[in-house]
């Protein structure tokens, strides 16, 4: 897998949300991205999304995609999102959640994303980062934010401590996509003032499809966020192996700043490193992140990224 050093990374997104389309209060929203690269890569994608809660207080979430780039070997504009120029469904789930006292309960029915550390499409999509974290790309033998999860996911606990079991099989979309089998998933999270802390584990088939990829793929993996007076910071750390004899660790720490002197500017900023050990075969890669999201409009968003990676390898060789 060769890497390179990589200039900057532009995309655009317009937003379109529709509250006419309503049954109760639900709301559709199209979402239609172009971007280009440096790295001789443009793209061109859409979302559309149904989304709200019914009379039953059952909440409801319909999400599709399109998306497709002029190479695919690249992980730019991979944030949340994989490029494969076909339409596909990505989560259809039905949801509901009681509270009692200090108590709360819930279900989510159907095609979810995978629960693991910091998952969830907001946490990843068009906020300023173009690419996901090395730990959460296909390609790199750790996990995917394109890993989806067809079954039931349990949540039980407090506000401030509860706990999300997931239980299903594989519906990855992507270009790492899991052999079929049983697939649980546990989610920990705990509130404490402007901090979150989790904590993750997950067991499940290969998505590597040679024949050198034998056994279960096993993560465990710990999260942290903190916000404060419009600055975010958060992280993730994984360790674990995709298959048998071999073993992936990473992380990555995010900068999110929002301030009223910025005006429609979000600054963000990465910086991340994943170590995949296996044998000759063994990569290790480090790379850093500087961009911003710009707000042009209420249905018009600018993304900028600009970064520096490299991947020393077995033999020594480093690109750039």
């Amino acid at each position: 897998m060769a890497m390179k050093r990589l200039g900057p990374t532009l995309c655009v997104c317009l937003l379109v949300a529709s509250a006419a389309a309503r049954a109760q209060s639900l709301t559709s929203e199209l979402s239609v991205v172009t971007g280009i690269s440096s790295e001789d890569v443009a793209t061109l994608g859409a979302q559309a999304r149904l989304f709200g809660e019914l009379e039953s207080e059952i909440r409801i979430y319909l999400e599709g995609a399109w998306a497709s780039r002029s190479d695919v070997e690249t992980d730019a504009f991979g944030a949340a999102y994989p490029y494969e120029g076909r339409l596909q469904l990505v989560e259809a789930y039905a949801e509901r959640i009681v509270h009692h006292g200090p108590w709360l309960a819930g279900a989510r029915l159907g095609r979810y994303r995978t629960p693991f550390g910091i998952y969830a499409r907001s946490d990843h999509a068009y906020t300023g980062f173009l690419r996901a974290p090395l730990i959460r790309y296909d390609d790199y033998y750790g996990l995917s934010n394109h890993f989806l999860e067809g079954g039931v996911n349990m949540v039980v606990g407090t506000p401030s401590v509860n706990a999300e079991i997931s239980l299903g099989v594989p519906q990855d979309i992507g270009t790492a996509v899991r052999q079929p089998g049983f697939d649980p998933v546990i989610h920990v999270q705990a509130y404490r003032g402007s901090f979150v802390f989790g904590f993750s584990h997950l067991r499940s088939k290969p998505y590597e499809r040679r024949s050198f990829a034998q056994g279960q793929m096993v993560f465990t993996g710990i999260d942290v966020r903190w916000m404060q007076k419009g600055v975010q910071l958060r992280g993730e750390y994984i360790a674990g192996r995709p298959f048998d004899a071999v073993s992936t660790d990473g992380w990555y720490i995010d900068a999110i700043v929002h301030k009223p002197v910025l005006g429609p500017v979000t600054l963000v900023a990465r910086v991340e490193d994943l170590d995949y050990e296996a044998g000759r075969r063994s990569a290790f890669n480090t790379r850093y992140t500087a961009g911003g999201r710009v707000q042009f409009t209420t249905a018009v968003a600018g993304h900028f990224n600009v970064l520096h990676q490299s991947l020393p390898l077995a033999n020594g060789k480093r690109t750039g």
